[in-house]
């Protein structure tokens, strides 16, 4: 339950195993100041209601006293991560590049901390986080944002976009011409706005302002959707100077007049490109038109992928002397993962999905992305030990099923490709996409997952056998290779299992055998079975099957298999191939045929039937002139044009009906 996790988190916290440093000491000290000025608050405001009201606000202090401890656990939490991900990047080398081709030009020697504007308090929580260098991004960026320009910085996930706009910030705001003039106690009115696409990067950008923020006496808040109300607008009465947000949030609290925009210098939009996914569109542009004069705001984008509606509002919000750092345009993809394509229909999706973890997982943690809230409800029904993460759970929800992937607990996570982008996890090994994504650089954001800091894994990709083309679309556009691979056959599969119960029979203590031996013996004696077959047969139970079935190369369903009709005529459409097989067939048998394709050479024919049914297909076909049918063995090409033809004929139709229209 979430009331019993942040405890014990804490109090794993409370007794680190090193020392703690000076930073972490002053954070310590610097929070548990907050929560006495806030306890004596609530204390004030109780006495002034009066006794009558007393309970009413225990209940709500005993609420808002859970939610600050929450927070305060997922924020040690991040910091924890966060320099975990700082020093296995270091241990890897990534840091240490001589040189690199970034966006079409050399970046030679990555500047230290030490070499930029950064204030010393910064540079020493940056040290003590394992952060001795700045990113590439990072660093071109640097100085054009702390000398004042607006910035559009293009670069991939996971390559530290987040601190890039970070840092700078913070260095304009603590300079002594904007501290002197900057307003400060309640009422305090932002001075910097930050809008991204969902409350998990929300929380994560917004941990970062709070933590190096905090050290330089700034204050930050969040504000998302799924969230109450109450305490954002008790955060934002009290004044705040950062405010990080999703842009629906955003505009409800001006709507509501609960936050204003009139003292704003810094606007930022982060992960831009993928706003567009989201549905903000029109809420950001509402926003972005509402903060001011662009010559008295200095506004700062970001983005994975420099896409068209990322360079319209560059153009249309931005100054017309804007600076661009664009390090994914032409920046070479490092594929360090495994990448897999696998024919799969939605029916076999389950199934074959669990067939797959068992396979490339190695018992790390696997992500499965698919499309909607639904899907993702359902596949994580039939996954083993897994969870769902969608738009439709609540925040809360969403932190403790976080945490328990993060922690270990369970080792399987189905997400909405929504928060692809929100996801900050690492060591995962297995990425599975349910179906070709619409946006083809979405594939490339959310393997990033793997391959973060060099790391290695196995990316599978699941198409319809109609949607092939997508396959090679991603090759093209993006230049990596996929291995065609087709579905796990149960055999396969039930033969891991098997040496994984093995495995489990021969660590079983030697106790345990006088106490089954003469159960054991009788068994022997009255079967007919040799010991090897009964063993086998134990092995079995213990793995979990009971029958071992057929998968289908073609579609991947359990209980059928693929077959392949071959002729010595071109086959024109799947029409042609039916008419072939009435010949030898009864309807009843027609109508088993399951997902049939015609192959690019087009003399031939794949489809799928029923496991009983492939000897009768056979034997029908045996003795037939110029046709000749068998078990596939391999998927072959595939007609492509039949999508286009199909297209074709709907134009044609749309035609004829309308000049029949007009007869009419």
């Amino acid at each position: 339950m979430p009331s019993s996790d942040p405890p014990s988190t804490e109090e794993s916290f409370k007794k680190p195993k090193i020392k703690k440093s000076k930073l972490d000491r002053i954070a310590d000290i610097q929070e548990e100041d907050c929560k006495k000025k806030e306890k004596k608050r609530k204390k004030e405001k109780r006495e002034e209601k009066g006794k009558g009201d007393t309970r009413f606000d225990d209940d709500k202090d005993k609420k808002m006293a859970f939610e600050v401890e929450v927070e305060a656990t997922k924020e040690r939490k991040k910091k924890k991560g966060r320099k975990r991900k700082r020093d296995a990047m270091c241990r890897d080398g990534d840091n240490d590049t001589k040189m690199e081709e970034v966006g079409g030009r050399e970046f030679e020697n990555l500047k230290g901390v030490g070499d930029f504007r950064i204030t010393e308090v910064l540079k020493d929580a940056l040290k003590s986080e394992g952060i001795e260098r700045l990113f590439p991004i990072q660093a071109m960026t640097f100085d054009i944002i702390l000398d004042g320009s607006d910035l559009v910085g293009c670069a991939r996930t996971g390559q530290g976009k987040t601190l890039a706009f970070v840092l700078p910030i913070l260095e304009s705001l603590v300079n002594e011409k904007t501290m002197t003039c900057r307003k400060t106690g309640n009422g305090k009115q932002p001075t910097v706005l930050v809008l991204l696409p969902s409350r998990e990067l929300s929380n994560q950008v917004f941990v970062d302002f709070e933590f190096y923020g905090g050290l330089v006496g700034l204050t930050a808040c969040c504000l998302y959707g799924g969230s109450p109300y109450a305490s954002q607008n008790q955060a934002l009465q009290r004044g705040v100077d950062i405010i990080v947000g999703t842009p629906e949030r955003i505009k409800d609290h001006v709507d509501r007049g609960t936050l204003k925009l009139e003292s704003l210098k810094f606007c930022v939009l982060d992960a831009a490109d993928e706003m567009l996914k989201t549905g903000f569109v029109d809420d950001v542009e509402l926003i972005l038109g509402m903060i001011g004069d662009a010559n008295k705001i200095q506004r700062l984008l970001f983005s994975a992928t420099f896409s068209d509606w990322v360079k319209k509002l560059s153009s249309r919000f931005l100054n017309h002397n804007k600076k661009t750092v664009d390090l994914a345009g032409k920046e070479k993809l490092k594929a360090t993962a495994r990448r897999l394509a696998l024919p799969c229909s939605r029916k076999a999706r389950g199934h074959v999905i669990q067939d797959i973890i068992h396979l490339y997982s190695q018992g790390k943690r696997t992500i499965v992305f698919t499309d909607t809230n639904d899907s993702a409800s359902e596949l994580s029904g039939l996954l083993h030990k897994s969870h769902a993460l969608h738009g439709d759970i609540a925040q809360m929800e969403c932190e403790a099923i976080l945490s328990g992937f993060r922690s270990g607990r369970f080792l399987v996570l189905v997400a909405t490709n929504v928060v692809a982008r929100g996801l900050d996890i690492h060591n995962v090994q297995l990425i599975i996409q349910c179906e070709p994504p619409q946006d083809v650089k979405a594939f490339m954001h959310r393997s990033e997952l793997i391959e973060r800091a060099g790391n290695s894994g196995v990316t599978v990709l699941l198409y319809e056998p109609k949607n092939s083309h997508v396959i090679s679309l991603i090759e093209n556009q993006f230049g990596v290779k996929f291995e065609r691979i087709n579905a796990p056959q149960p055999v396969e599969v039930a033969q891991l299992s098997g040496k994984d119960a093995a495995l489990a029979i021969s660590h079983m203590p030697d106790s345990v055998i006088p106490v089954f031996q003469s159960q054991a013996e009788h068994l022997l004696a009255s079967s007919k079975l040799s010991p090897v077959d009964f063993l086998a047969k134990a092995l079995a139970k213990v793995a979990g099957y009971t029958d071992v079935k057929n998968r289908s190369l073609l579609s991947s369903l359990e209980g059928h298999v693929a077959l392949i009709l071959q002729t010595e005529t071109t086959m024109y459409s799947s029409s042609f191939a039916l008419s072939f097989l009435k010949r030898y067939l009864p309807d009843d048998k027609i109508r088993g045929i399951k997902g049939l394709k015609i192959t690019a050479g087009g003399t031939g024919a794949v489809f799928d039937v029923p496991t009983d049914d492939v000897e009768l297909f056979t034997k029908a076909i045996k003795n037939a002139k110029m046709m000749s049918i068998e078990e596939l063995r391999e998927i072959p090409p595939l007609r492509v044009v039949d999508r286009s033809n199909k297209a074709f004929g709907d134009k044609r139709g749309g035609r004829r009906a309308g000049r029949s229209g007009r007869g009419r």
